[in-house]
């Protein structure tokens, strides 16, 4: 979410303060993906700059180290 610095915040659910913030949303989706990459996986979502949610993802584990059979 864009705050009012300029700057795009990335949350954790339930957070109350940011976990990092970054110049652009772009840099900001890259790195809420590796993040959550990184955490084993979840949902994305990216707010526009009125705050609405504009795009929601499902991103994968990175190292699962149970992956599914097939």
């Amino acid at each position: 979410m864009r705050q009012e610095d300029g700057m795009w915040a990335i949350t954790r659910p339930g957070a109350s303060r940011a976990s990092v913030l970054l110049p652009t949303q772009d840099e900001a989706i890259r790195r809420a993906t590796e993040i959550l990459t990184n955490d084993g996986g979840g949902e994305l979502r990216i707010h526009g700059t009125d705050g609405k949610v504009r795009d929601q993802r499902t991103i994968a584990p990175g190292n699962d180290p149970h992956p599914p059979a097939g």
